[in-house]
């Protein structure tokens, strides 16, 4: 009996935690912080910026010397050199030969040197590169959920209309039974219903698709519930802060990471330059080695031969060389290097260029559509105001009868129509502050945190 009521309560609990994640609605920071963990977009990016990382650490590790050590054994057949009486023998014989060696380069025209810095600035260029595909995804995120609510607002403002619609034809339907009003003014209330119905299906299909874009856009798994927690909306603040053109360029072009990232990139490009020109010098290395080994005539006695360790410490030798090349001539690999690398970092530079203008312009436009955006919303909210009190007075009148049904649906339909057109600009101007604080900030957790 006691195992029969464990499995029960088991069980309601597993029923109720997995109603309790179906039933969780998502905040916009869950949506950013899910899709920031788990974009595959973003997780490809950082396997670059590993790339790049790993790069940088071979390169810092070219500044080394090269140090190599080998073995070899071989059993000589027939005629060859005895290394006890250096004369030539017949007899079979037994080799052993143990070697350490080391290089270094010295000089070759600073390559290795500018190298190593251009790796150093591509990995910070991909650091920024990570960030600018992470405020590209959050940014795209924060449109989408914006845009659910909306699309969630218009089915909320279409469901109250129909609601609206169906008390009005109660009452109505009842005036009619009673003989209070005529049967045509019911068939026009209820075509202005059946209208109404459609526009609130409408309306819930809009904000069922703009939810299932968003999910798309998160890449959640096929069968997850999903749904967003919809805010307060008269708890989303419009300021009056007004943002000036060259004011937020000023600071974006410092901080934001798509123009930090063509600059660690144009550093990169320098150096790669500098050290294609550094292969057309000489190079210089030096190294050394040390050098053992052991011979052994298998058909002589022991006697007659050094021990092993006799003939290691006997036979050991030591070396040191210096290496100079010059090149002369490569078939122009070394001039189409240079070439190159002197194409790719003008390309950067105007690449560079025509990002700082691009931006400015995105900026300006920003600027001009917040402040314009803020003056539509302000307006907006009058009207919805002059609109609520007209309706007010046209409801009363079409309850005494002193208006028919189509100056009350136009009341209605106008009214319906200043509360979609706040709820719209009020997201809107939202929408172009954020857009406003990421170029200001260049971090995303700026616009989620504050």
């Amino acid at each position: 009996m006691k195992k029969l009521l464990y499995s029960i309560f088991i069980l309601i609990a597993l029923t109720a935690g997995k109603a309790y994640s179906q039933q969780k609605k998502w905040t916009l920071e869950d949506c950013i912080n899910y899709a920031i963990t788990n974009n595959i977009n973003l997780q490809r990016q950082q396997l670059l910026t590993e790339s790049a990382e790993l790069n940088y650490f071979k390169s810092k590790m070219d500044v080394l010397p090269v140090v190599n050590a080998g073995t070899n054994a071989n059993m000589g057949f027939g005629r060859s050199v005895s290394s006890v009486t250096n004369l030539i023998t017949f007899n079979q014989n037994l080799g052993n030969e143990y070697a350490i060696n080391s290089s270094v380069n010295l000089f070759n025209g600073l390559a290795t040197f500018n190298t190593l810095l251009a790796n150093r600035f591509l990995l910070k260029a991909g650091v920024e590169s990570e960030k600018v595909v992470r405020n590209t995804l959050v940014v795209e995120i924060m449109g989408q959920y914006y845009q659910v609510l909306y699309t969630k607002g218009l089915e909320e403002a279409s469901r109250l209309q129909l609601e609206q619609s169906e008390k009005q034809l109660f009452r109505i339907t009842k005036m009619v039974e009673t003989g209070r009003e005529a049967l045509s003014k019911q068939y026009e209330m209820e075509s202005r219903a059946s209208a109404d119905k459609l526009s609130f299906t409408i309306a819930q299909t809009k904000a069922s698709q703009a939810l299932t874009t968003l999910k798309q856009m998160l890449q959640l798994q096929p069968g997850t519930e999903f749904d967003v927690l919809m805010p307060e909306m008269n708890t989303l603040v419009i300021t009056d802060a007004d943002y000036e053109t060259d004011s937020i360029y000023s600071i974006a072009a410092q901080v934001l990471p798509r123009l930090k990232s063509i600059e660690f990139e144009l550093q990169a490009n320098k150096r790669q330059y500098a050290a294609a020109k550094g292969l057309i010098s000489p190079r210089l290395s030096v190294g050394g080695s040390i050098y053992t080994g052991y011979y052994k005539m298998m058909n002589e006695t022991t006697e007659e031969q050094a021990s092993f360790q006799t003939q290691l410490k006997n036979n050991n030798s030591q070396a040191i060389w210096m290496s100079l090349s010059i090149p002369l001539f490569n078939n122009y690999n070394t001039g189409k290097n240079i070439k190159m690398a002197k194409l790719k970092r003008d390309d950067t530079e105007l690449r560079l260029e025509l990002e700082k203008n691009t931006l400015y312009t995105e900026i300006e436009n920003a600027c001009l559509d917040f402040n314009s955006g803020r003056d539509e919303f302000e307006a907006a909210a009058s009207n919805l105001e002059f609109n609520k009190k007209s309706f007010s007075a046209v409801e009363k009148k079409f309850e005494s009868g002193l208006v028919d049904v189509t100056d009350y649906s136009a009341a209605k339909t106008t009214l319906f129509n200043a509360e979609t057109e706040l709820l719209r600009t009020k997201l809107q101007v939202i929408i172009r502050k954020l857009t406003i604080q990421l170029y200001s900030t260049g971090d995303y957790q700026n616009l989620i945190y504050n």
